[in-house]
């Protein structure tokens, strides 16, 4: 096998496998430090997965969420971008295998490999109900969604049309419910008047949450505010009703059995590759135990940071949250410019947030809460923030405040 970097001088060589908040905060604060850097990415982009229903439901496009990460870098002339996918990881010989035979030493290594959608035990599931969690998911969401509706305009059986006029998604949590609220607005407006044989108007869409509450991180109170505001967009919330089954035509219930042509998952996520690279112990969602200083336990050489890492604070896990792994990235990235061993960290919260339509959100912040307007207006202000360069937010802002003013979308692109 080759190698593909060492570091030069002498200096310390740190790997970061991942390009998500966590990985490329963690990069851009090693940024003109001493110490060389190699950021390794199966994709050549970052991507601001918070938006990414958006593309799914046309409300934005692919380039608005995404950002070269060579771009991002191009100035931290110490820190090299390989495009890569990783297959294993030698704690003994301080190498990562890649699974086109190469290997990159370290001196330390950092994983922030992010989290994919938990089908809980039915990966075949994710065939008839795919998740959101990259480009190529949020495109093929979007043509199944937008198919949908051109097929019901061609259907003749009207068993067959409503079939195809029923949209699910399961997951009450952030991403269903944002998505559930987005689809609604592309059916009640945006598609408006667009066709001849259907109303868009009168498609279903049901959202399933196997639990008693949506957004059950939030203070319940929330959770019934979102509840009604969906409802009062004319989204069936069906709480308590767990998927049994899945099949191209529907998906069966405890509640009993719903035809639809398109389901779309949101029901939890698990960590991604990273704890069976190192054979270690992990939790139910394959969350890898660090420390306090996000070391591995048991390997001292090795950080875990963001969705793949199970970090307790205050008798209790951190969150799989941007804020959460962006916040983690910057800190170890300033330790590791100039320790060996970083000191501890401490997440600060900058409070919860979820949009669930047009002047509907709501945003937990320990004992304060708000909802509506104001909470709407925050959930924008903060994404909005959360963006890399100043081109993608002034254009993600302009495509907001146009789709606002005439419910339009830009990206109705069936491909």
């Amino acid at each position: 096998m080759s190698q593909a970097h060492q570091g030069g001088d002498g200096r310390r060589r740190v790997v970061i496998v991942g390009g998500g908040f966590g990985g490329l905060a963690c990069a851009r604060a090693l940024a003109g430090a001493d110490v060389d850097v190699t950021l390794i990415d199966k994709r050549n982009h970052h991507l601001f997965q918070p938006l990414l229903y958006q593309v799914a439901t046309a409300a934005l496009s692919p380039a608005d969420i995404a950002v070269p990460l060579r771009g991002v870098l191009a100035k931290a002339k110490n820190v090299r971008v390989l495009l890569g996918e990783v297959c294993g990881i030698d704690p003994d010989r301080r190498q990562v295998s890649l699974t086109d035979g190469t290997t990159v030493p370290y001196e330390q290594l950092v994983l922030a490999t992010g989290s994919a959608y938990n089908y809980f035990a039915h990966p075949e599931w994710a065939q008839q109900a795919p998740a959101p969690k990259s480009i190529a998911d949020a495109r093929h969401i979007r043509a199944s969604l937008l198919k949908a509706f051109e097929d019901a305009e061609r259907a003749d059986d009207a068993a067959h049309r409503e079939a195809l006029l029923t949209f699910v998604v399961v997951g009450g949590g952030p991403t269903g419910v944002e998505m559930a609220g987005t689809i609604a607005e592309l059916a009640r407006h945006t598609l408006k008047g667009n066709f001849r044989n259907i109303d868009p108007a009168c498609a279903k869409i049901i959202l399933v949450e196997a639990g008693p509450r949506i957004l059950s991180a939030f203070p319940e109170e929330l959770s019934t505010y979102a509840v009604d505001a969906l409802r009062r967009m004319g989204v069936d919330v069906r709480l308590g009703c767990a998927v049994e089954g899945l099949d191209d035509h529907g998906l069966d219930t405890k509640a009993g059995r719903i035809n639809a042509r398109t389901i779309i998952w949101g029901a939890g996520i698990k960590a991604a590759q990273g704890a069976a690279w190192l054979g270690g112990t992990h939790d139910r969602n394959g969350r890898i135990p660090v420390a306090d200083n996000m070391a591995v336990v048991g390997h001292e050489r090795i950080f875990a940071i963001g969705d793949v890492a199970l970090l307790e604070q205050d008798g209790a896990a951190l969150p799989a949250l941007a804020q959460v792994a962006q916040q983690q990235g910057t800190h170890l990235g300033r330790e590791l410019r100039v320790l060996a061993i970083p000191r501890p960290f401490r997440y600060r919260s900058r409070g919860d947030t979820a949009v669930i339509g047009r002047h509907s959100a709501v945003y937990s912040l320990g004992k304060y809460q708000l909802k509506g307007r104001f909470a709407w207006f925050l959930w924008g202000l903060a994404h909005v923030y959360l963006l890399i360069g100043f081109d993608r937010r002034a254009l993600v802002m302009f495509q907001w405040i146009w789709r606002y003013l005439t419910f339009e979308r830009g990206a109705r692109l069936i491909d």
